[in-house]
């Protein structure tokens, strides 16, 4: 049997981080649960790691940070940013920085920071969210393209229903 066939050919990382792309895609689709969510309060661990988020501090001169609003996310909602390398054919390949916020039926404001040297040249980047309620996908950012590593104010954006 030839076993160079089952050496891996590509690292870990990009494999990672499309296993986490499909399985966010394959949990968005409408079909019917169990239970149905009932809104409430986020978990205590989303709420402790979106305050971490939130309490940043100074930006240090090594980093670079993209900031706004978000619109449309009800109360309680867990919100996550993700700062992405994306492929040729629109898949994630690599996560340059991610955050996590708690929606507050509000204009939600946002500091993403990321390092400008990972900011590959040439790649296309994106900032891509998505907002869950009782662990059920609700509400996603339609694509933002970043074409600079340099900090950025982008503005307000708007989530809209998740397909």
């Amino acid at each position: 049997m030839d076993f160079t066939l089952l050496e891996p050919k590509m690292s870990l990382r990009p494999l990672v981080l499309l296993s986490l792309f499909s399985l966010l895609v394959a949990c968005s689709s409408d079909a019917p649960k169990p239970q149905p969510p009932t809104p409430g309060p986020a978990p205590q661990a989303a709420q402790k790691k979106a305050k971490e988020s939130a309490n940043l501090g100074p930006l240090p001169a090594y980093q670079r940070e993209l900031s706004g609003t978000l619109q449309g996310v009800p109360a309680d909602a867990e919100v996550e940013l993700a700062l992405l390398v994306i492929d040729e054919k629109g898949r994630p390949q690599q996560l340059l920085a991610s955050s996590s916020l708690i929606g507050t039926n509000q204009i939600l404001p946002f500091h993403l920071r990321f390092n400008p040297e990972s900011f590959p040249v040439g790649a296309r980047v994106e900032l891509r969210g998505r907002a869950s309620q009782s662990g059920q996908l609700i509400l996603h950012l339609p694509s933002q393209v970043i074409s600079q590593p340099t900090t950025q104010v982008l503005g307000q954006l708007q989530f809209v229903k998740a397909p």
